[in-house]
């Protein structure tokens, strides 16, 4: 593992200084650690480490090394690799700072090097308390990058090879959604955790992402929300079950207050199923109003009778 660390870190360096597009060969002749046998563990050992850099976020791209563009070089932007200052304001730089002691991601407390760069002051211990737990997929840094820098990417996806846009990432229900528009039209959500063989595009600033795009609209907020239903359902929840059906709905629900405590719910509904595993957990202290095909339909899903 050292002698990888330190053939990466020479590469970057070389890339860095050299100023200039250079070929395969002139990296295998000119940067140490690229002394293999045969040119194919060469080529082996260069693609890892090329996959590698980018899966850091460095942007290693191709251009030509001469006018004449008969071949093709890599080279590091300097500009391109640096960071530019953000400019945030003493508030967005406290928010990061209590975002730090809240979130982890993947189980991993966060370093504070990241908000040192940014100007932060630390966040006073990152063992303190924390609200959210955010799990983490080996592919979610490289979705991330082609997100941000708005690189085309491919994967597989339920045995299908995508070309997508990647327009942004959301977290729903425990889970990491890519929401990107297709090659071929249209627009998905998909699971970061279910791609496969991701492979972001080489050239930063391949599309424009739509003007007002918010991921988190692309998503639905409830498992109810999600199908190929289209009905509206009116409940009513026990007092003593109110508040915690309250915190589990979303913001498309409309809700009057019950004089006894209770609430009546009238909400979007695109999953029955969904809706009625939703409900089972309520017991008996809630119950559907309307619509009766609903009624109905939860009746016998209960009973045993749905199919």
């Amino acid at each position: 593992m050292q002698r990888v660390i330190e053939r990466i870190l020479n590469l970057l360096a070389y890339l860095l200084t050299v100023g200039r597009p250079v070929t395969a060969d002139e990296i295998r002749n000119t940067v140490a650690g690229y002394d293999q046998d045969t040119d194919a563990a060469f080529h082996r050992t260069f693609e890892r480490d090329k996959d590698l850099l980018r899966r850091l976020g460095v942007p290693l791209r191709l251009d030509f090394t001469d006018r004449w563009e008969v071949e093709e070089g890599y080279v590091v932007s300097p500009q391109e690799y640096a960071m530019p200052d953000p400019g945030l304001t003493d508030e967005e730089r406290v928010a990061l700072t209590i975002a730090l002691r809240m979130v982890r991601l993947g189980g991993e407390a966060p370093g504070e090097a990241g908000l040192f760069k940014l100007g932060g002051l630390g966040s006073g211990g990152a063992d303190g308390p924390f609200a959210a737990h955010l799990d983490a997929t080996p592919d979610l840094p490289v979705v991330f990058t082609a997100v941000v820098e708005r690189r085309l990417l491919s994967f597989d996806y339920r045995d299908t090879a995508r070309s997508v846009r990647p327009l942004g990432l959301v977290h729903r229900n425990g889970h990491w959604y890519l929401i990107a528009d297709l090659a071929d039209g249209g627009r998905r959500a998909f699971r970061v955790d279910r791609m496969a063989r991701v492979e972001v595009g080489e050239r930063p600033g391949a599309f424009e992402r739509p003007k007002g795009f918010r991921a988190g609209d692309a998503v639905a907020d409830a498992p109810w929300e999600a199908g190929a239903d289209d009905l509206r359902v009116s409940i009513a929840f026990d007092p003593s079950v109110a508040w915690w059906a309250r915190r589990q709905l979303t913001g498309s629900a409309e809700v009057t207050e019950a004089d006894d405590g209770g609430i009546q719910v009238s909400l979007p509904v695109r999953s029955r199923s969904a809706l009625f595993s939703w409900l089972i957990g309520f017991d008996d202290h809630a119950e559907i109003l309307e619509p009766s095909e609903v009624i109905d339909a939860f009746v016998a899903h209960v009973s045993g009778a749905s199919t």
